[in-house]
């Protein structure tokens, strides 16, 4: 597990579950590419397969995503690709949605939650809905498709056809 914030609370899970956790800090690089290619040596060493991104929230520089592409996985608090970016819940609050949700998709270079979508979920809207109670719900989802994503390209069962991605 690599987080690029010194307290991140994933850091201490991660490390009371066994779980090899790096603190990574961007502020010990010249730029945004530095840092990224800092990140590729670490994933790399440790052979990993996937990177499971969840609160990170940094815009990955395209050398990382060479080194990485189609193994990087996102989840986002909207059905995408509506509400993309930050603050998901407020905007589809704001635009009176009925129905937002979650969405799981593969990171690519392109403009941020763009990239092929593996899995989503729905989740009413309430009309007394705050941005808090929609988030928590929203959340809910989250945690059940991250997982199955996770599980499904483990299983070798995803494929990225063009902007859609297959399930084998």
């Amino acid at each position: 597990m690599i987080a690029d914030r010194e307290h991140a609370p994933a850091l201490e899970r991660a490390r009371a579950a066994g779980v090899e956790a790096l603190f990574v800090n961007p502020k010990d690089f010249a730029d945004r590419e530095a840092f990224d290619l800092a990140l590729v040596r670490e994933l790399t060493a440790r052979r990993v397969g996937l990177v499971c991104t969840a609160g990170f929230m940094r815009i990955l520089s395209p050398a990382y995503l060479r080194a990485f592409a189609g193994r990087t996985i996102n989840v986002h608090p909207s059905i995408l690709p509506a509400f993309p970016g930050l603050h998901a819940q407020r905007q589809a609050l704001e635009h009176g949605v009925k129905i937002a949700g979650a969405t799981v998709h593969f990171v690519h270079d392109g403009p941020v939650d763009t990239g092929p979508i593996v899995l989503q979920a729905s989740v009413a809207v309430h009309p007394d809905d705050t941005e808090e109670s929609l988030s928590a719900r929203i959340l809910v989802e989250e945690h059940r498709l991250y997982p199955e994503a996770v599980r499904l390209f483990a299983e070798g069962r995803l494929a990225i056809v063009g902007r859609r991605v297959t399930i084998r």
